[in-house]
């Protein structure tokens, strides 16, 4: 028996109903649930999904929880509270940055543990894992963490002059980094359900044709969408993300293994 407490895992802000499907998302490297709290309110307002949002250990509510540097074990732990969870609606992941790569293997490990199948994969900002590279970011010291946040002009990267600050926000981003960074995809494991990848144009770490290879990993529908901006290009388009995501979700339902 599972000993995961979904509500621990799992935000919901704005409830919509039973009736309609459950997109569970993922947020960024040092991210929590509530930076997915806009978009929460603008894919409720579509009236075509309910928002569950995954909150990491070591970050808000869960501070005194030790991060996961695992991105197998996260995934696995995820996994556990989106079963006691389940109320037999269709689910569908997004993921952002690191939080694509989570949703990918949560859909992995859904498909190969529980025999589930989620309706739907949604990317953004992340490289295909068939598209792999190495990095170095969670082995910086101090100020390499706080250049990197810099460098793909994060939300709050001006919050972390502040030293109180930092102290609380770089632990779970190295933690994180460290997940995503020691991640080795094996080929053979595929996904069989469709994928969409999203991206901006100008994001300084995923460039358009590794995020167009996401189609490498499904043997499902891939289509990927090129929309202004940089990293973190969803923050000033939130309703039109949920638009693209709403229309992809309509009519959606269970699919059988």
């Amino acid at each position: 028996m599972s000993t995961i407490d979904p509500a621990a895992w799992l935000r919901r802000y704005h409830p919509v109903g039973d009736t309609v499907p459950r997109l569970i998302c993922f947020p960024h490297a040092g991210g929590s649930a509530s930076y997915y709290f806009p978009f929460s309110r603008a894919v409720a307002d579509t009236g075509a999904a309910e928002l569950s949002v995954v909150q990491y250990p070591g970050r808000q509510d869960r501070h005194r929880e030790a991060c996961l540097t695992d991105l197998r074990e996260l995934a696995r732990q995820v996994v556990e509270a989106v079963l006691a969870s389940d109320d037999g609606r269709p689910v569908s992941l997004f993921g952002h940055s690191m939080g694509a790569l989570l949703a990918f293997e949560v859909a992995l490990q859904l498909e190969e543990r529980a025999g589930l199948r989620a309706d739907r994969l949604f990317v953004s900002g992340r490289r295909s894992p068939s598209s792999p590279r190495r990095e170095d970011v969670h082995l910086r010291d101090e100020q390499g963490l706080v250049r990197e946040v810099r460098a793909l002009d994060g939300t709050g990267a001006s919050m972390l002059d502040d030293p109180d600050v930092r102290a609380m926000i770089l632990p779970p981003l190295r933690a994180d980094y460290q997940a995503l960074e020691t991640y080795r995809h094996s080929p053979g494991r595929r996904l069989t359900i469709p994928v969409d990848a999203f991206v901006g144009d100008s994001d300084p770490r995923t460039l358009v044709d590794d995020a167009g290879r996401w189609g490498e990993v499904t043997a499902g529908d891939f289509d990927l969408c090129v929309l202004p901006g940089g990293h973190f290009y969803l923050v000033d388009q939130w309703p039109t993300l949920a638009g693209l995501l709403g229309g992809r979700l309509a009519g959606t339902g269970p699919v059988p293994l």
